[in-house]
């Protein structure tokens, strides 16, 4: 008679250093963890989330998600683990192009891999790990787009790579910030930080309504064609 002996799977920690694969095997078989990264081979389990980073969570999330729902071949996604270079971050949100529309990412088995075009996280300040060793990582994996909303200093900093590097995108002449990977994709700063979501989503339409906007639906049925 065959004996089955249990194979035991350590507890996921903070602070554990682990490769991809070992900490992605902890946390499956650790149903009661909700929330886990591993950021430069190393493990962070986030503290439960506050209210105001739940309320701006929300915002950003309605913003993409009106988007989203404005143009086919772009999808979508809040706290989900991707596979990036030999980590595994749970962006807060992130927004993506279809993989058969030409986009970076895919999805494979439970997670995504490859380069999302948009993530963005919201930070508790300017110190948090998210504009350090996370920050770090999104630019080596190649993200297009890093949009970071620091709470303590009420600011918000949208990361453009340009050859291999994070730059500062600035307000256009109007104030809005506008994405250079989907276009459309406007932002009031002020008013997002404000929780002036109806001045955000006006903002948001007009983006919407814009030649730039209209093209790029159009480019994305061409390359669904293709």
């Amino acid at each position: 008679m065959a004996i089955v002996t249990e194979q035991h799977v350590p507890p996921l920690e903070m602070g554990d250093k682990l490769t991809r694969d070992e900490f992605l095997r902890r946390w499956e078989a650790d149903l009661s963890v909700k929330f886990a990264e591993l950021i430069g081979g190393v493990v962070y389990m986030p503290s439960p989330v506050s209210g105001d980073h739940g309320k701006m969570d929300r915002r950003v999330s309605t913003w993409l998600g009106v988007y989203q729902a404005a143009t086919p071949g772009v999808d979508g996604a809040n706290n989900a683990t991707s596979i990036m270079l030999d980590d595994a971050p749970q962006p807060d949100l992130s927004l993506l192009i279809l993989p058969e529309y030409g986009g970076g990412s895919r999805t494979e088995g439970r997670y995504f891999h490859g380069a999302l075009e948009f993530v963005a996280e919201v930070c508790a300040s300017g110190a948090s790990y998210d504009l350090n060793q996370k920050y770090d990582l999104y630019e080596a994996a190649g993200i297009p787009e890093y949009l970071a909303v620091l709470l303590f200093e009420q600011e918000i900093r949208w990361h453009l790579l340009v050859d291999g590097r994070y730059q500062i995108l600035s307000p256009d002449d109007d104030g809005l910030l506008r994405s250079r990977v989907f276009p459309g994709l406007w932002l009031d700063g002020p008013a997002l930080l404000a929780g002036n979501l109806r001045q955000v989503l006006d903002r948001l339409q007009d983006g919407l309504r814009s030649p730039d906007h209209e093209r790029f639906v159009a480019q994305l049925a061409e390359r669904r064609k293709a």
